[in-house]
């Protein structure tokens, strides 16, 4: 779901409140006429939160890779994964029955370190659940243009 920090900023929460919740925010280019985008993702639950920021070339195709799990909504063999420009964040989708995506978000400490590694699941209805991920991640991604 889209949303707004204090700044007015674009944030988008993950899935439904369960186990963990996810949370896109800051948008932010660091270099001003650079691709480089960044943005922080935090987690939240009963055993705590954790949080990192998530470097990435103009959102490496986050919006587009979800975006092309929405238009196969019949389903797919295996796994389709992405990953940030650093693999501070990682996302793995699997088509399941009954017509849902299970995308499986991991969150990595930066290297050298890589000292800890957190993972959540979410699950949408393909198709339509999916085209609003998607469409929200774009308006997230390029909120700061």
């Amino acid at each position: 779901m889209i949303d707004y920090d204090h700044a007015g900023r674009p944030a988008v929460q993950v899935g439904n409140p369960g186990p963990a919740l996810l949370l896109l925010s800051e948008p932010a280019r660091p270099f001003e006429d650079g691709p480089t985008l960044d943005f922080l993702i935090k987690a939240h639950g009963p055993w705590g939160s954790i949080e990192t920021s998530v470097a990435t070339w103009g959102g490496d195709g986050l919006d587009t890779f979800l975006a092309s799990l929405a238009e196969d909504f019949r389903g797919w063999e295996g796994a389709r994964t992405w990953h940030s420009l650093s693999y501070d964040l990682t996302l793995s989708a699997e088509h399941r029955s009954g017509g849902h995506v299970e995308l499986t978000w991991g969150i990595h400490d930066r290297a050298p370190s890589e000292t800890w590694h957190f993972e959540t699941a979410t699950v949408y209805a393909a198709g339509e659940d999916m085209r609003t991920l998607a469409a929200e991640m774009h308006t997230f991604l390029a909120s700061v243009a």
